[in-house]
């Protein structure tokens, strides 16, 4: 992770050894996106690093604040102006 002292534009370099055969399945896939190798595959990595983090982040509150939370789940929507003309409009696929 990039620290807020580290120059704005540094680069670090990510050395990899992969198999012909993986490194075609990526340039391939790479190329169908418009992209280069390294763009894919960072773009790929941080996507699944973000969501291996996402997936095991844990939000620590006290009892009350939990009923009330899945109080306001459980619920229903209030009516509002927004919601009843969603409600109204005629679904893309039925036009």
């Amino acid at each position: 992770m990039p620290s807020s002292h580290q120059e704005k534009g540094k680069r670090d370099t990510l050395n990899l050894r992969i198999k012909p055969a993986l490194r075609g399945l990526i340039d391939r896939a790479a190329a169908l996106s418009d992209k280069n190798r390294t763009n894919f595959v960072l773009d790929a990595a941080r996507r699944a690093a973000e969501d291996a983090l996402l997936d095991r982040t844990v939000f620590v509150v006290n009892p009350k604040a939990y009923a009330e939370f899945l109080a306001r789940l459980d619920a229903p929507p209030r009516p509002n102006a927004r919601l009843r003309r969603s409600l109204q409009t005629v679904a893309p696929w039925e036009k």
